[in-house]
């Protein structure tokens, strides 16, 4: 991207007042943004907006998109929606002048670069409390847009400037651990100022989100032991959400889930079959997906029933199939099946916020995992926990690659692409684009 897009996009992030307001566009210079507390907090509460506001244009709503129509997860139910109708083909269907490509790529890079920005500033926040707020928050954002393109896209500018380098996609997982690494220290010697606090948009828990995220990016990078360690860091009991309201939609009910005109999950089996199959009374199923919906309703249920329904940054489960994850990859069985039986076998109610909508799923209620002691069918049963757990939530897609699940072209395929095309967009004002993905 080139510099001066940067700058377009800051500007229209800037606050008239340091409320829990996302946005109030003023004509503050990016001088007068990233010279003080209150600025940098209005950027802060800018890369909350970019990430998760905006209907179709989101990250939150092209990455559920990406993720659960390459998978078979959801299907199209209008094929006049041809963006998502063409994700839902796959292969030489979806080019680089798809729209969901476009929006996922390039919301995602003005939410990694603005995040730069905060961080490079960050010093000019004079109390320590609110600067390791700042740095904390700047660093998910950051840390949640370079995961994502990760998990879409072979490789991925780190920087901003004409024609910036492309690096590898695990390059873009591990710069986003090094610096919540470094923003976990920082929180742990100085927490997060009551002024901070009080200025930046409520739902994100620092601490917790920091190592959950540290956790989710080590374990697509291969580091298990760090997964390990900061998976078990986080306290379950704590929650970390992207808030909305009439004004503020969630995106993926206002587009998607709310009606029936774009897509929803493929059935409520979420279009697995055979040994992924979702097992007989899992109480999570009926959390996700509506049985027997109206000719009106959308089969999709979960985070996305209404306008102002929290999403979760992670759940609990999440944090704990990668711990079991990470120990079947280690071939320590034992303790990975004692964290997949965690998740198999709780029988909590969904939790829910003070609104009594949901942030996390409810137990399975499933019994304890009585499959073969190998890592092949360990590994087998924790991805159809994953599917089942982390629903709607745009990780399918790179499960699918993780776990080496039939890929596009062969027997049995269950991802009809392996990356994303890069946008058009990107390679006419890039030189360093590199050639697109066959599939």
């Amino acid at each position: 991207m080139k510099r001066y897009f940067l700058l377009l996009s800051l500007l229209a992030l800037s606050l008239g007042s340091c409320n829990k307001e996302y946005l109030n566009p003023s004509s503050a210079s990016e001088t007068q943004v990233l010279t003080s507390s209150d600025g940098l907090i209005t950027v802060c509460n800018g890369l909350q907006y970019r990430y998760t506001t905006g209907g179709a244009l989101s990250v939150l709503y092209n990455t559920v998109a990406a993720g659960g129509l390459t998978t078979r997860e959801l299907t199209i139910i209008n094929v006049g929606n041809i963006e998502e109708y063409n994700v839902s083909l796959g292969a030489g269907n979806l080019t680089n002048s798809n729209g969901v490509v476009r929006n996922l790529w390039g919301q995602a890079q003005l939410v990694r670069a603005n995040a730069d920005l905060v961080l490079l500033n960050a010093g000019n926040a004079p109390d320590a409390g609110t600067r390791s707020g700042i740095v904390a928050y700047a660093s998910i954002f950051r840390a949640l847009a370079l995961g994502t393109m990760a998990q879409y896209f072979e490789q991925a500018p780190l920087t901003t400037g004409e024609n910036a380098p492309f690096v590898p996609r695990v390059q873009l997982l591990q710069s986003a651990v090094t610096q919540l690494e470094a923003a976990a220290t920082q929180l742990a010697t100085t927490p997060a100022s009551t002024d901070f606090n009080a200025k930046i948009v409520p739902g994100i828990d620092l601490p917790n989100t920091v190592q959950a995220l540290i956790a989710r990016y080590s374990l697509q990078a291969g580091d298990y032991d760090k997964a390990l360690a900061a998976a078990g860091r986080v306290d379950l009991t704590k929650r970390s959400v992207f808030n909305f309201d009439d004004n503020t939609r969630n995106p993926l009910f206002e587009v998607a889930f709310g009606n029936r005109n774009v897509f929803e999950p493929t059935d409520v089996n979420l279009g697995l079959t055979g040994a992924l199959a979702p097992e007989a009374n899992d109480k999570r199923i009926p959390f996700y997906t509506r049985a027997n919906p109206t000719a009106t309703q959308n089969r999709g249920t979960g985070f996305y029933t209404v306008a102002g329904a929290p999403i979760p940054v992670y759940v609990p489960g999440e944090m704990l199939l990668i711990r079991a994850e990470a120990y079947a990859r280690k071939n320590d069985l034992t303790n990975a099946v004692t964290e997949l039986n965690r998740v198999r076998t709780s029988s909590s109610a969904a939790t829910v916020t003070s609104t009594n909508l949901p942030t996390a799923p409810p137990g399975a209620g499933l019994p304890a995992y009585a499959g073969p002691l190998t890592q092949d069918a360990i590994l087998t049963d924790i991805l159809r926990n994953r599917y089942v757990e982390l629903a709607f939530q745009g990780f399918r897609l790179d499960d699918s690659r993780r776990f080496s699940r039939p890929g596009p072209g062969t027997t049995g395929a269950e991802r009809n692409r392996n990356f994303l095309p890069y946008p058009r967009v990107e390679r006419e004002n890039n030189s360093s684009t590199p050639t697109d993905p066959t599939i």
